[in-house]
């Protein structure tokens, strides 16, 4: 969680709720608020009555209430209050994003629509809430968005793309695509030149192709083009054409560990190289079918050097010569 918040400097109230309103401009007023119990809210005031609209589509989201309530007369309140003060940094998170998104609603009724659709995206992640993502592990997750934005430019279809991105679900490659399999690997920008092979299995397939494709990432807030984890998950959510891709992403971000927190804002990278390699015969590596009975779990490193003579165009992975 962030050191301070927006609910820091609000006193609980004796009876009612406190607010504070949201800066920015969106086209009906938003707050931060508490209420008695000390209990954290946002608060979106509507004009009318859009009660047949929120039963309609009324989200339940575990850990979040999700309530209409009346307000002065003429108006409603769409309030979201927070159960558990140990998921405060997602419910912000959840909170500013939907703030930047009732940016571009235009009436009450249309913020409502907005705010409801948000929630239901949110609930995904909500849902699934775990563990705080390592250095190398976001390094990791950044690699693998980055080669589904290139499969998405590629595939006939968001959702085929999407769908071929196996890692989340534990497959021996991260991506699997017509007959060809990628396993996706990343480097810092100060890393010595290996990698870490950390199965078995990971460089031993049955599909007809298999590539190591290796992405070096360099951690340059400052360089054009840098971008944080958050910004690389909104930019492949914006290349997503179909409602299904959609979810199929929240849904393999969730199993990746992944959720939108603030933490994730920083570092901002630069994919400083990337190299593909073949991977065929007598290419370095060890395999399930060749281990010596009794040998399991088995990781190891990969000079790059030593694979070098099997590199090969980036557009050859996906089907170029």
């Amino acid at each position: 969680m962030s050191e301070s918040s927006p609910w820091d400097n609000i006193a609980v109230p004796g009876a009612d709720f406190n607010v504070r309103q949201v800066s920015g401009e969106t086209a009906v007023p938003c707050f931060w608020g508490r209420d008695t119990t000390g209990a954290c809210l946002f608060i979106v005031e509507l004009k009318g009555d859009h009660t047949h609209q929120f039963r309609k589509n009324m989200v339940t989201v575990h850990g979040i209430d999700v309530d209409l309530r009346g307000g002065e007369p003429g108006q409603q309140r769409f309030v979201l209050t927070l159960e558990k003060q140990v998921d405060r940094d997602l419910f912000e998170s959840l909170c500013r994003t939907l703030a930047s998104a009732l940016e571009r609603a235009t009436d009450s009724a249309s913020s409502l629509a907005v705010a409801l659709v948000h929630i239901r995206r949110w609930k995904t992640f909500l849902s699934g809430r775990s563990q705080h993502l390592s250095a190398e592990e976001v390094r990791g997750l950044f690699a693998e968005l980055t080669f589904l934005l290139e499969l998405v430019e590629r595939q006939p279809s968001t959702a085929t793309a999407v769908e071929a991105w196996l890692g989340p679900e534990k497959s021996h490659q991260d991506f699997i695509f017509g007959n060809t399999a990628v396993e996706i690997k990343s480097l810092s920008g100060t890393e010595r030149s290996t990698v870490r092979i950390s199965s078995e299995d990971q460089l031993e397939s049955l599909n007809d192709e298999l590539f190591l494709r290796i992405y070096r990432l360099s951690s340059l807030p400052d360089a054009a083009g840098a971008q944080s984890l958050n910004e690389i998950v909104a930019a492949v959510q914006m290349q997503l054409a179909e409602a299904e891709a959609i979810e199929a992403l929240d849904r393999k971000l969730v199993a990746h560990g992944y959720a939108p927190l603030p933490d994730y804002d920083q570092p901002h990278f630069v994919v400083s190289d990337v190299r593909s390699y073949l991977v065929v015969k007598h290419f370095p590596r060890l395999m399930r079918s060749q281990l010596p009975t009794g040998i399991d779990s088995v990781a190891y490193d990969i000079r790059l050097e030593a694979i070098a003579p099997y590199e090969c165009d980036n557009g050859r992975v996906f089907g170029g010569n």
